[in-house]
């Protein structure tokens, strides 16, 4: 899960390299991360990790953590 956690957080550092993913649990609640960086980061995910993430997924609490990120991803392997 570590090595997932790390691709994630390379993804979101493409969109915005100065938060520290790593220890953030807040990206939706806190406004780092929106509805346009969600959408980017899921096509990501899809592609990186060969996942389908559907709508219902799409919900701030599978998104504010890259752990709860990995989460989402895990369920969906």
């Amino acid at each position: 899960m570590e090595n997932m956690e790390e691709k994630i957080i390379e993804m979101l550092k493409e969109n915005d390299d100065s938060i520290d993913y790593a220890s953030e649990t807040h990206l939706i609640d806190d406004g780092l991360l929106d509805s346009f960086g969600v959408i980017a980061l899921v096509a990501d995910l899809e592609d990186a990790f060969d996942v389908e993430i559907g709508t219902a997924d799409l919900i701030p609490a599978h998104f504010n953590s890259v752990k709860a990120i990995a989460e989402l991803i895990q369920k969906r392997l």
